[in-house]
């Protein structure tokens, strides 16, 4: 049994652990139990889909007037949502591990496009699921308690990084982390004898033990580790399902997503959106310029945060302008979602949004209501900054909003749709 110091800890045995990431794309998930109990209610589903940045996965997640729960609709014949198991009228109970029945719609909706190309569901059919509902049954409670792995930021210090790790001989991908105690990686959330998935946002499926000690010797100061305790490791392992880091918990994470809600002022918000290169090469809209005393800094905008969302949704995919519109969508309020430039570099260099774990105690965050676009020449009281290219020059990517769907036939049919 090999040891490598991170740096303190003493040998363990291990066990060997492993799964293949292939029966998570191409088997379809399983079940916690294949029947029914005597009152008619099923057990929730798992799936992992991952698809290609050109693919979509084949469902679409709809909000319908009489119907409860965020329901999956419209499963594209062939695709990879129906060839892993999910069926039209399915309840969507979880996205990456987060229960979101009781969410507000298009929180749902952002949660499942800031995961990205893979995103791992729980659901339920849907007799089952309104049989439990007339029961009074607390749909949590038909889920494992905690299913995700921890996401965990680990600053060195004198004594080193405070964990060691252990493998089998000559096996690889397979290391279990011993903690000192109250050292940095234990006040960073690393629970003792958890097993190493990820190293700085890569999978430590391929290395050797003296290729991850010299990974860790390339950390420099700082490292982030993804995380499982033999029990999550488990539960994927018995699915088929691949961890990955979109399925953490990051609540130990020195890293968070802001809300700021503002209300305006005479002499507006206080604030300038400008466009900028972030540090992946990628464009984002920062915030400068905040003026002591005015509504932005009272809400707490700091110089340098990246916008990231506008009265809950995601601002990906627009362009300066655009975004700018967004703001001043409504006259006198808006809500925004921001990180601080610490924050930004450390989800792009994991490459993950920092919108997939953000979390809200406010049941109405992320609702508005629906409203047609500002026309391109009324900005109203925004500041919009001219691009080297001209006005609102500063993003270009594809849109990416929830869309409004209105039936023609009677209102009780309008609905709330997303295509995923």
């Amino acid at each position: 049994m090999k040891q490598t110091k991170g740096l303190e800890g003493d040998q363990k045995s291990t066990i060997k652990f492993e799964f293949n990431p292939k029966d998570g794309i191409d088997n379809p998930a399983l079940s916690l139990a294949d029947d029914m109990d005597g009152e008619g209610v099923g057990e929730p589903r798992f799936y992992l889909l991952s698809k290609g940045s050109a693919e979509t996965f084949g469902f679409c997640l709809h909000k319908e007037l009489g119907c409860r729960g965020h329901i999956i609709r419209q499963v594209e014949l062939g695709g990879l949502a129906q060839r892993r198991g999910l069926q039209d009228g399915d309840r969507l109970l979880q996205v990456n591990g987060h229960f979101v029945d009781d969410m507000d719609h298009r929180r749902v909706v952002q949660k499942i496009k800031a995961s990205g190309n893979q995103v791992l569901l729980a659901v339920l059919d849907g007799n089952s699921y309104e049989a439990a509902k007339a029961l009074g049954r607390d749909l949590s409670q038909m889920l494992p308690a905690d299913i995700r792995p921890r996401l965990c930021h680990i600053t060195r210090d004198k004594s080193g990084f405070g964990f060691s790790v252990s493998s089998p001989e000559g096996v690889k991908g397979t290391f279990q982390l011993s903690v000192q105690q109250d050292g940095p990686a234990e006040r960073a959330g690393v629970p003792p004898g958890s097993w190493l998935l990820e190293l700085n946002g890569a999978s430590v499926r391929s290395y050797s033990h003296m290729q991850l000690t010299r990974k860790l010797k390339q950390s420099g100061s700082k490292v982030t580790l993804l995380v499982a305790s033999s029990a999550v490791e488990e539960f994927y392992r018995l699915r088929g399902l691949r961890v990955t880091a979109t399925l953490a918990d990051t609540s130990w994470l020195p890293f968070k997503v802001r809300k700021l809600h503002m209300v305006k002022g005479p002499a507006g918000y206080g604030f300038l959106l400008k466009e900028d290169d972030c540090s992946s090469g990628a464009t984002g809209q920062f915030l400068w310029d905040v003026d002591a005393g005015l509504p932005a800094e009272k809400a707490g905008m700091k110089e340098g945060d990246r916008l990231l969302a506008v009265n809950g949704e995601s601002i990906e995919g627009l362009d300066h302008q655009q975004t700018v519109l967004r703001i001043c969508e409504h006259d006198d309020q808006v809500t925004l979602l921001v990180i601080d430039p610490a924050g930004d570099e450390f989800y792009q260099s994991i490459g993950l949004s920092p919108l997939l774990f953000f979390e809200d105690s406010d049941p109405a965050s992320g609702s508005r209501t629906p409203s047609p676009p500002s026309p391109s020449g009324s900005p109203g009281l925004c500041h919009v900054e001219v691009g080297p290219k001209g006005p609102g020059s500063w993003l270009v990517a594809a849109a990416n909003s929830i869309g409004f769907t209105q039936s023609p036939h009677q209102e009780e049919q309008r609905r709330l749709c997303e295509e995923f």
